[in-house]
């Protein structure tokens, strides 16, 4: 069919079980997240009391270090230790199985060989008992037959019992609101840290708790709850963000993924967050080959591919960064609530050289640096006489250092200009007013500011960027750090700006009954007539091919294929002669209307071939995004069965509309969903 490229609708490996999305609006959910999606958990993280299999006081061994991390931590709830060669456990009566406990525990940790957790579980369910945590290694993880099986038995067991499982092969939980911790990790030996307002959601015991838990403490910010799930053979990911969502002290909560299981729930937490303006902000493993086996040899992740996930995270309002300090640093900025309202940036010094390292940074990923107005012009030079003209950035020369007061004011005057939406102030080895000045305007500001603090208080060892950040600053200590957390937080922005749009409206002149009658009676290798009569019902014609040819239109494909995580997925790429060169391609979940298409459109290299570039003139992209739109409906309202879609279009100049010159349709299977 024409030269589509076959690639695109093979870009995607369906290796998880398909799940849908919302049919009739393909909208998320802006109610408290469903229950049948999402399980209560608010006895999983603050339990009344908690039983521990395993419990022993050898603290060379994980159920030692448990026992003692719970106590140490000022957990008040009842803890019953098992294992039935102890009379007690650090003075606690000890018990010799689940049965014999004296009351229905709300929690139960089970440190136990991989072929004794079945067993252990069958007896929790016994007793009524509502959660449990295997920390146990030896399922699938391993990669064998016989940890795969025990994993799928304890699935079976959760299932049919009613208990809910985190992990297996997990290091715990940590509820810093609560005083509650089932861990033995030693990231919180020591005095309880104050309970903070960023969550944290892990497979990896080891990322989660060193890389981000203990390193954002260490930098000064306070942590909700702490997560490390393992294998989340049952309870997954996001039903433990859900939770971190829904609790009235978590601001932004990081999640560190090895895959993602289940794109309907996805998406209905990502609308859940977005409405309660709760930031999401993930590491998604596997965007190389090497993550991708690395991954699987952790916790049996299968990690998708990356070019799809990349976009639909960002049309969810997902927030992807590259690494895991990336994730606090960007928390620290986004966790204030101050939103800036567009790419303009503006930053003050007297290190010039610092300034030009900014610039270069950020004018690279597309943010923008304002003129300053003549009303901030004429501040400036109140304030600097002989100053001369301020550009931006502004280097405010080491006059602005020595007169008290003088520094804040011309950093207040720059952070008022209308065209600024956040400032980063740099700072190097200066005196504490300095510091303290900018503070406080970083306080009162509504406008987002990040500190660049490249040196230290000259006057008062105390007064630390860790210190500053403790109290809710937020505080850099280089330029790509600092640019990359501004750069997220314009991203959300931006994300909540397309919020504020109407909903996706269904295009006039659709007859979906229809059309589901007639993809149901698809057998075999559809025919053209077969094919027109579908694309009809949602308003698309395709042209005869002996009437199509324009030779300089350009052409571009689009699909619809079927994700195992996604479900549908509408796929955008240049066609013709194009296709195989640029190798591009859009990804969007549908339904959607014609300005998102647009945007789409807009994120593919081989825009320009439609704007009317290179001696071309411009082509009708509106006709082309309704097509779009359309498709994305058909889509939507198809989603229950299995086939791929490529329509080869040739865009004609502006206002003659758009050609369908090729179309191919596969239907597979049908879901049996009506």
């Amino acid at each position: 069919m024409g030269n589509c490229a076959t690639w695109s609708m093979n870009a995607v490996n369906a290796q998880m079980e398909r799940i849908g999305v919302n049919s009739k609006t393909g909208a998320a959910s802006t109610q408290p997240l469903d229950a049948d999606a999402f399980p209560d958990l608010t006895r999983f993280f603050a339990p009344r009391s908690v039983a521990l299999l395993g419990a022993t006081e050898d603290l060379s061994k994980f159920g030692g270090r448990c026992i003692r991390q719970m106590t140490n931590f000022g957990y008040a709830g009842t803890i019953y230790p098992i294992n039935p060669k102890r009379e007690t456990v650090f003075g606690f009566k000890c018990y010799p199985s689940v049965s014999a406990l004296p009351e229905t525990p709300d929690h139960v940790g089970i440190v136990l060989p991989a072929q004794a957790v079945p067993g252990a579980l069958e007896q929790c369910v016994a007793l009524d008992v509502p959660f449990a945590t295997v920390f146990s290694s030896g399922f699938g993880e391993t990669g064998t037959d016989e940890g795969r099986r025990l994993q799928k038995r304890i699935v079976e067991i959760a299932r049919a019992g009613g208990i809910r499982v985190m992990g297996p092969n997990c290091n715990g939980l940590i509820n810093f609101v609560d005083a509650f911790a089932l861990t033995s990790t030693a990231t919180i030996n020591g005095p309880r840290r104050p309970a903070g307002d960023i969550g944290i959601v892990s497979q990896s015991g080891g990322a989660g708790q060193i890389n981000v838990m203990w390193r954002a403490h260490q930098a000064g910010l306070g942590i909700s709850h702490e997560v490390s799930c393992g294998n989340a053979a049952d309870i997954d990911l996001l039903d433990y963000a859900a939770y971190m969502v829904e609790a009235p002290g978590t601001k932004v909560v990081l999640i560190l993924a090895e895959q993602i299981a289940n794109g309907a729930k996805l998406r209905a937490l990502a609308g859940r967050a977005a409405e309660l303006d709760k930031p999401l902000i993930m590491v998604k493993a596997g965007r190389t080959e090497a993550g991708s086996r690395a991954a699987a040899a952790h916790t049996g992740a299968v990690t998708g591919n990356d070019a799809l996930c990349d976009a639909v995270l960002a049309q969810l309002g997902i927030l992807r960064v590259d690494d895991y300090k990336e994730l606090y640093e960007t928390a620290m900025l986004l966790h204030r609530g101050r939103r800036p309202a567009g790419r303009r940036i503006a930053s003050t010094s007297i290190s010039g050289g610092n300034l030009v390292a900014l610039a270069d940074v950020s004018a690279s990923i597309g943010m923008e640096w304002p003129a300053f107005s003549s009303t901030t012009q004429t501040r400036l030079t109140e304030l600097l006489p002989g100053f001369g003209m301020a550009a931006n950035p502004t280097d405010l020369t080491s006059a602005a250092i020595g007169q008290p007061g003088l520094l804040a004011a011309a950093t207040t005057a720059i952070l008022n200009d209308p065209a600024v939406d956040v400032l980063i102030p740099i700072v190097t080895n200066v005196g504490s007013a300095n510091i303290r000045a900018l503070v406080e305007l970083s306080a009162n500001s509504t406008k987002p500011v990040a500190m660049l603090w490249i040196g230290h208080a000259s006057d008062e060892s105390d007064l630390t960027p860790e210190s500053l950040i403790a109290s809710g600053h937020a505080v850099y200590r280089d330029a790509i750090a600092c640019v990359k957390a501004v750069w997220a937080a314009m991203r959300y922005s931006e994300f909540r700006a397309r919020l504020a749009a109407p909903p996706a409206k269904r295009p006039d002149g659709i007859d979906t009954p229809t059309a589901r009658r007639l993809i149901t009676a698809l057998t075999g290798t559809p025919n053209g007539k077969e094919i027109s009569a579908l694309l009809q019902c949602y308003g698309v014609s395709p042209s005869d091919a002996a009437d199509a040819r324009s030779p300089n239109a350009p052409e571009m494909c689009i699909g619809i294929m079927h994700d195992a995580i996604f479900g549908p997925v509408v796929t955008i790429t240049p066609g013709g002669a194009y296709a195989a060169l640029l190798k591009d391609i859009a990804f969007r979940l549908p339904p959607f209307a014609p300005d998102e298409a647009l945007e789409a459109l807009r994120n593919l290299r081989g825009f320009g071939l439609l704007a009317g570039t290179q001696g071309r003139p411009s082509s009708d992209v509106a006709a082309l995004t309704d097509l779009i739109a359309r498709i994305s409906w058909l889509a939507t309202d198809l989603q229950d069965f299995d086939f791929q879609l490529e329509i080869d279009a040739q865009v004609l100049r502006q206002g003659n509309g758009v050609r369908i010159i090729a179309i191919q349709i596969a239907p597979q299977r049908s879901h049996g969903k009506s």
